[in-house]
């Protein structure tokens, strides 16, 4: 997969998470993903369509990251994983594939986005709806770990 379809979800990730919750993430090496179970406890994934392909993104957070992110924003700390927490990375997914969509319109191309679902719960599976390789990029924090995934058919 062509680097130029991941720099827009790693800059727009990282662009978010500083703004929204004050979020440093660090990103680690990307690599291909062979399994559909996520790396983390709650995930939000997005598809994406347009008229040169198709794919889909993925992001993934540990819970302890995922509760910090949502005391930073809202200023309250839930004590686990709850509908307030899964709403708040739906919306995470959506902000981050936007300004994604955004960056790869500059480079001249044309995605409509789906409505971001969201999965929790240890062992979960993300499956993306691509014929393209799964690359997976870690990251790394003060208050815990995210994973995003991005796959795109072959262009």
């Amino acid at each position: 997969m062509n680097v130029e379809f991941i720099n827009p979800f790693l800059s727009s990730l990282l662009n978010v998470l500083s703004t929204m919750a004050q979020t440093e993430l660090k990103p680690g090496k990307p690599k291909i993903k062979k399994d559909e179970v996520a790396c983390g406890d709650v995930s939000g994934l997005i598809g994406m369509v347009g008229p040169q392909t198709k794919g889909s993104f993925s992001i993934t957070f540990d819970e302890s990251l995922a509760l910090t992110i949502m005391e930073r924003m809202l200023g309250e700390r839930p004590d686990s994983i709850n509908e307030e927490v899964t709403d708040m990375v739906g919306e995470i997914t959506n902000m981050v594939t936007g300004g994604a969509k955004n960056l790869l319109g500059e480079k001249g191309y044309d995605f409509d986005m789906a409505t971001p679902i969201v999965v929790s719960g240890h062992g979960h599976t993300i499956t993306h709806k691509s014929e393209g390789a799964k690359i997976l990029i870690p990251f790394t924090s003060d208050a815990g770990n995210a994973n995003i995934e991005v796959s795109f058919d072959k262009i």
